[in-house]
């Protein structure tokens, strides 16, 4: 019973670390990714708190060290999934019917036990099957899945808190109630961050899950259902299930009661998704909600008044850190002639300092994409701009996969603005550049705007503010995330809620209150203290 308006502990970002060399959190980390390493982990799906193993298994491989396996994940059968899905509704009433303060707790103590004793292995574990480095495992893996859990708690009762208003004699009071059913959450490889806050934030509003993780994220994935038990989530409000994505979703979106899809991956599965779901709309109990974070052809443009420098620095930064595996990484720019060489001369410095190999160093800047049809998707793109008059290999331009998916950071120079670099989303280390005319920047904001479908992240650079004026406005709708004088990549949770539209995804905005309403179902409640008992107005006379 609640007795008390409680306020909840102020959301304050957790600060990253440095890892410098020698340091206390660099030995440890660095010592539980050796020891993590050199074990073999068996990841089995977990129903109703049970651990489920089957006899198909597929084996876990760092993509840096494709040969070496640290261990195995269990695939589901059909009845699997079937299971997750009753074992989740029935564990719904109790979940949705404890008070918030609990399920506040539950995410709160996640939060504290990441920052401290779960943080060097959900790191490492991040470093090893997903090829993160040290710094962008634990702006992710740590940081970023800690501000998620202590924002999101914020954010709820900044929700509670919104209530209407009540006339003389009444009293008007909102209840945000779970979905009637149960979500389903598919997490992608590239953010274990992500993975942990899509389930996670529909269970805080009182929701129960079935939640598909990427197969390449398996690893990570594990820790977290760790984090989540020590932490003290019920048994069943959150089902883990691996396997075939198309067998898996076809059993959920069958369910007369799938109540929510939170998603995040590419935009094609998305768009299938979707239309299943319509395909199937005729048999739920409720509306579903849909809410996607999708593919990105992210921008940068540059103004002749922009610091060449900073230019060359955000494409060094916003196109290389985590391999270009970021829905938000730039690939695409578009720079005026006249600070095209300066520009130029700063990429090729820095990239030439970049040193490339397994997160293990700490030095490497670059590791290896996530799998073999990744890199040989990219390589492919690659020797075609080699090959085709429409384009130049300026920098990079090399790969080998023979120990692990290893591709140079790139650049493409476009001769054309629409070459296939220019508006193909490839989720790797490679940017495409065109070099526009200095007084053509109306038709230069209309390429990036009009160039692609999507509209997830971009960024401009000038230090002239009517320019800043002019090109935000002309790209308006080409960028749910918008950043000035900075790369578009590196949203931080309470700072920049990150979405995209048009094909980028529903805007709903991860890290925002505006995402945890999704989750919602508002029940109004007015009560009158004194009940008519005369139906006559005074209109009647």
């Amino acid at each position: 019973m609640t007795r008390g308006f409680f306020n909840v502990p102020k959301a304050v970002n957790e600060p990253v670390k440095n890892y410098a060399p020698n340091s206390p959190e660099t030995e440890e980390l660095l010592a539980t990714y050796k020891e993590m390493f050199n074990s073999n982990i068996d990841v089995p799906m977990h129903i109703n708190g049970k651990e489920i193993r089957t006899d198909n298994t597929k084996n876990i491989t760092p993509p840096h060290d494709h040969q070496h396996v640290v261990g195995q994940y269990h695939t589901a059968e059909k009845k699997h999934v079937v299971e997750a899905i009753s074992t989740a509704l029935s564990a719904r009433q109790a979940w949705s019917s404890v008070s918030w303060m609990e399920r506040a707790s539950i995410f709160l103590k996640a939060a504290e036990l990441l920052a401290g004793p779960y943080r060097a292995k959900m790191n490492a574990a991040t470093m090893i099957a997903q090829s993160k480095n040290v710094h962008q495992a634990e702006i992710d893996a740590a940081c970023e899945m800690i501000d998620f859990f202590r924002f999101n708690v914020q954010y709820m009762t900044d929700i509670f808190k919104d209530q209407p208003a009540s006339a003389p004699g009444i009293w008007n009071r909102v209840e945000y109630r779970p979905l009637e059913g149960f979500v389903y959450a598919i997490t992608p490889f590239n953010f274990t961050s992500i993975a942990a806050n899509l389930p996670a934030a529909a269970a805080l509003m009182g929701n129960v899950v079935v939640w598909k993780p990427s197969d390449h994220q398996a690893y990570s994935a594990q820790v977290i259902v760790d984090l989540f038990k020590e932490a003290g989530l019920p048994d069943g409000v959150i089902n883990v299930v691996y396997g075939d994505p198309v067998m898996i979703s076809d059993t959920v979106l069958n369910s007369p009661d799938f109540s929510g899809l939170h998603f995040t991956g590419s935009t094609f599965v998305f768009k299938e998704l979707w239309k299943k779901i319509g395909e199937n709309i005729h048999n739920y109990k409720t509306y579903p909600r849909i809410v996607g974070e999708t593919g990105g052809k992210d921008f940068i443009w540059a103004h002749n008044s922009a610091n060449p420098l900073q230019v060359a620095t955000a494409i060094t930064r916003g196109a290389f850190e985590f391999q270009g595996q970021k829905c938000s990484a730039a690939s695409r720019a578009y720079i005026p002639t006249s600070i095209w060489f300066e520009v130029q001369k700063h990429l090729k410095a820095q990239t030439s300092e970049l040193k490339m190999g397994s997160p293990e160093d700490p030095s490497n800047f670059v590791n290896a994409v996530i799998h073999e049809n990744s890199f040989d998707k990219i390589a492919k793109y690659i020797d075609a701009a080699k090959a085709d008059d429409d384009a130049e290999v300026i920098i990079g331009g090399n790969y080998d996969k023979s120990k692990g998916y290893f591709i140079e950071p790139t650049v493409i120079l476009a001769k054309t603005p629409t070459y296939a670099t220019m508006t193909t989303e490839l989720f790797g280390p490679v940017i495409t550049i065109y070099i526009y005319d200095d007084e053509k920047i109306d038709e230069s904001l209309a390429l990036v705007d009009q160039s692609t479908e999507y509209a997830l992240t971009g960024a401009i650079f000038s230090t002239d503010r009517y320019i800043v004026e002019k090109a935000s406005k002309a790209l308006e709708n080409a960028a749910g995330n918008f950043y000035i004088n900075d790369k578009p990549t590196g949203a931080v949770v309470g700072q920049q809620p990150f979405g995209g539209a048009r094909a980028s995804g529903t805007n709903d905005k991860a890290g925002s209150a505006q995402n945890l309403l999704r989750w919602t179902s508002v029940r109004l409640i007015k009560e009158t203290f004194v009940t008519p008992q005369d139906y006559k107005y005074p209109f009647l006379g």
